[in-house]
């Protein structure tokens, strides 16, 4: 199922917080650098270092590279939102996340927004779960239709350049569709 791409030349943003889970910051990072993009974390806050939620207890700490209001858009290719319960719900508070994420959208350069698990909370904050087909975790498919979404109960889904996907046994399916999308 999961493809190799040549990724070589494309960068990836992965805006997190503490909280996140483990699973989908660290292994979509690994996938999409093994398939030569370059992948920087951003985060909030200042922060240096962000920690992970693994299921059921704290994780590993990640370098943040870049915090979001340094960033700039134009430098990367596509935007992951990891979920985990606590990292999109800190998020979607914080102002710059959010309109860093409506800027996204709305840039020619970026070719995919990925959200995975809890991160397409991101997506109803800022406003693009709005008439798109998404899927997420089952436990915030109310808050998506809500928020008017159609939501689907698939591994992955692709809605313009939003792609979602439910939990982290679609990581492999998520990643190779943002893969494929950075190439076209």
């Amino acid at each position: 199922m999961s493809n190799t791409y040549n990724l070589k030349g494309k960068k990836v943003a992965i805006l997190a917080t503490n909280g996140f889970e483990q699973s989908e910051l660290i292994q979509p990072r690994d996938m999409l650098t093994e398939q030569g993009a370059q992948v920087d974390i951003l985060s909030i806050d200042d922060q240096s270092t962000i920690k992970a939620w693994d299921e059921d207890n704290w994780g590993k700490d990640v370098e943040v590279d870049v915090q979001v209001t340094s960033a700039n858009l134009q430098d990367y290719d596509a935007l992951v939102l990891p979920g985990g319960q606590i990292n999109p719900d800190v998020l979607r508070m914080n102002k710059d996340a959010v309109t860093f994420i409506k800027q996204a959208n709305d840039a020619s350069n970026i070719k995919a927004i990925g959200a995975i698990c809890h991160g397409p909370w991101m997506l109803v904050e800022s406003g693009l779960a709005k008439g798109a087909k998404l899927t997420s975790f089952p436990s915030i498919q109310t808050d998506l239709k809500n928020a008017g979404a159609t939501w689907v109960d698939e591994q992955v889904v692709v809605h313009e350049k939003l792609v979602t996907s439910r939990n982290p046994n679609d990581i492999p399916a998520f990643v190779n569709k943002i893969s494929e999308m950075l190439i076209q």
